[in-house]
């Protein structure tokens, strides 16, 4: 995309190019694996119930901020959620004034099974690729997540709670 010499490293644009084509791709999947938690399922609610499974109960401007959205959107979001039975709402013993938002059983199974199919889809991909590209694509994925400040997969999957 760009390189017109093979031997020649990529430039900044050359990389950000690849890295928009694949999260192209990684949104497509994302959106299908959606499909998982039944119809009305956004993005955003998807991640706000992935922020809460990894992260714990959250303050509803804590988990704002997590997701870059106002307060009131996560308000909004959380009482459509907590209707469906995939939050409940849990006093702040801190600050009786604060209201905390935590995950519940049905929303865990949700978050399991979105993520199950998206490792299924990605891993049928995954399997059409040389071996030797999947070494460089590790190195350059686990790098680019590193840099982005995300925590890698294992890290969830391992109990990450900060």
């Amino acid at each position: 995309m760009g390189r017109t010499e093979i031997s020649a490293a990529p430039g900044q644009d050359d990389v950000t190019d690849a890295v928009v084509g694949a999260s192209r791709a990684l949104m497509a999947i994302a959106v299908r694996s959606l499909s998982a938690a039944g119809e009305g399922m956004t993005l955003v609610q998807y991640r706000a119930l992935v922020v809460l499974r990894y992260r714990g109960e959250q303050r509803i401007a804590d988990l704002a901020e997590v997701l870059a959205v106002n307060s009131s959107t996560v308000t909004r979001m959380t009482e459509r959620l907590d209707r469906k039975g995939l939050v409940r709402r849990v006093s702040d013993p801190a600050d009786r004034r604060a209201t905390r938002i935590a995950i519940t059983a049905a929303g865990e199974s949700i978050v399991e099974s979105v993520t199950a199919k998206r490792r299924s889809e990605i891993s049928r991909i995954v399997r059409k690729m040389p071996v030797a590209s999947r070494i460089a694509v590790v190195e350059a994925l686990e790098t680019f997540t590193s840099a982005a400040g995300e925590a890698p997969e294992q890290s969830w999957t391992l109990g990450w709670t900060s």
